[in-house]
């Protein structure tokens, strides 16, 4: 979809992708030369839409979640974040960005051991400047509604695998951002866990009206998403 026409959109009353890559490519150097991963990829995810990125491993799924989250420059092209225009922000700019408007979850939880599940999900929101009270507030919410309420006391180790990634997601989103990029979420989790662990993910994703792009190999849970996209010839495309 052209940005063009996403913003014809929002003028008509509808909001604007909270991502629109457009034209985007992104190239590592090689000793006999570079290596292009993207190549002129475009694509827009939309509020309260959760899309499945799903393409063979080297395909550069990895370097798509990056360049949208803002963790790598595209060599070309440019990366809208709701609405806003990225590529030739500075640092500061794009770290303040990725701090407000971007949640991440990987496929390990990366949680800090030495702070309770309510602590990991209160500091990025300390990080962007929000009162502790209203902080731990918001915080409690998020695992209350994630299932977690009883378990918020506990540290990392005390808490099951799912119950660690669902700390994960709540930590993400704690600072409402408006789009969450998930790097094999559920890759770590027996099915039955891994299935718990998603719906819960989209009943966030639906309850906020964030947007949601998951890298995923799990046929079944992409499946149940609202589209799939994959990564051909260094281009997005819908999968079929």
């Amino acid at each position: 979809m052209a940005m063009n026409e996403a913003m014809s959109q929002a003028q008509a009353g509808e909001d604007v992708p909270a991502l629109y890559c457009s034209a985007v490519a992104r190239r590592y150097p090689q000793a006999d030369g570079a290596l292009d991963i993207l190549t002129g990829a475009e694509f827009a995810i939309w509020p309260g839409e959760i899309v499945a990125l799903v393409a063979p491993s080297g395909t550069g799924k990895s370097t798509l979640l990056h360049v949208a989250g803002l963790l790598e420059r595209p060599d070309a092209g440019e990366v809208f974040i709701a609405g806003a225009a990225t590529a030739h922000m500075d640092d500061t700019g794009r770290t303040r960005l990725r701090r407000e408007q971007i949640g991440f979850v990987y496929q390990f939880h990366h949680l800090l051991p030495e702070f309770s599940a309510l602590e990991n999900v209160v500091m990025p929101q300390l990080i962007r400047g929000l009162p502790k009270a209203e902080a731990r507030k918001r915080a409690q919410e998020l695992l209350e509604f994630l299932g977690l309420g009883p378990r918020a006391t506990h540290r990392p180790s005390e808490l099951s695998g799912g119950e660690q990634q669902r700390v994960a997601i709540a930590r993400a989103v704690a600072n409402a951002p408006r789009l969450l990029l998930a790097d094999e979420p559920t890759g770590n989790l027996d099915p039955q866990t891994a299935g718990h662990v998603f719906n819960t993910l989209v009943s966030l994703v639906r309850a906020t009206g964030l947007a949601a792009l998951i890298a995923t190999h799990n046929v079944e849970i992409a499946s149940r998403m609202d589209r799939i996209i994959t990564i051909a010839d260094g281009k997005v495309v819908d999968r079929v």
